[in-house]
């Protein structure tokens, strides 16, 4: 065969590092590349012995601001599915609402329950296509045919599928309460106060994470949202009655007062007066 009839096949891998050529490039010629932001979240997941348990903090922040305390990051893709989001929140919200829609519609088609398998498909194919630039981590649980799954889904598209979870800002927190405690064929009641748990050490070790727990249980039977299952951080006043506090809670180091003298200066005619 000559050299002219030889079919050039491009090389095989999934990965390319031309953009970090590129961006090194661009980078030594002075352009500012774009930080990643910090985002801050608490999600969760545990299987236990019915089926799948799903929490989630309640704080959203915008940079070093909580512009939420009481949002919504447990998701709906299907009656049995949900997931949790952490990142960017429209990111999330229109990931998961995608999803959701495509399952509906394949319901339609089939006449059959969603499978896990599924929604973890399309999630992972949607956010591998962008390359990290859409950020959703997703904590992805559900009960079908075959069984309770559960499974971690990267901004990037890589996935891991355990039988514990955690995700976001406080994962290591939580993951330390799901590694001394997480044990096989949990109750109902026990993987709930886990969840609870995991979630609230998030809450008080993690800034980026806050105010309340929700909760999602998944089994054969059905869905169990419940929203705001526990609340570790009461607010001890009320915006209503002001935000006054007893005399004696904050100390004085010190008091100055300075006077100021005021000049007043009169113009009238060719005479000026000042007092």
């Amino acid at each position: 065969m000559t050299k002219s009839n030889v079919m050039e096949v491009p090389p095989k891998g999934g990965f390319t590092f031309d953009l970090c050529r590129r961006n090194t490039m661009l980078q030594q010629q002075g352009a500012k590349l774009p930080k990643f932001r910090k985002t801050g979240t608490t999600i969760v997941g545990l299987i236990f012995k019915d089926g799948v348990i799903l929490g989630a903090d309640t704080r959203a922040t915008e940079g070093e601001i909580v512009c939420d305390k009481n949002c919504e990051k447990i998701h709906y893709l299907a009656p049995n599915i949900s997931c949790c989001g952490a990142g960017t929140a429209a990111d999330t919200e229109n990931v998961t609402d995608m999803v959701s829609s495509q399952l509906v519609l394949h319901r339609y088609a089939t006449g059959r329950e969603s499978r896990v398998v599924t929604a973890l498909t399309m999630l992972k194919s949607h956010l591998f296509r962008y390359q990290g630039q859409v950020s959703a981590a997703l904590v992805l649980g559900g009960v079908d045919v075959t069984g309770p799954h559960l499974h971690a889904v990267y901004p990037h598209g890589s996935t891991d599928t355990l039988p514990f979870a955690t995700m976001g800002s406080g994962s290591l927190a939580a993951m330390s309460v799901f590694e001394s405690r997480y044990k096989e064929n949990l109750t109902k009641e026990e993987g709930m106060e886990i969840v609870s748990a995991a979630i609230c050490a998030g809450i008080f070790n993690d800034l980026g994470s806050g105010s309340n727990v929700d909760l999602c249980i998944i089994t054969k039977e059905g869905k169990e949202y419940l929203r705001n299952y526990q609340q570790p951080n009461p607010r001890s006043y009320s915006r209503s009655k002001g935000y006054d506090f007893k005399i004696g809670h904050t100390a004085v180091l010190s008091t100055k007062i300075t006077q100021l003298r005021q000049h007043v200066q009169v113009l009238e005619g060719d005479a000026m007066e000042e007092e």
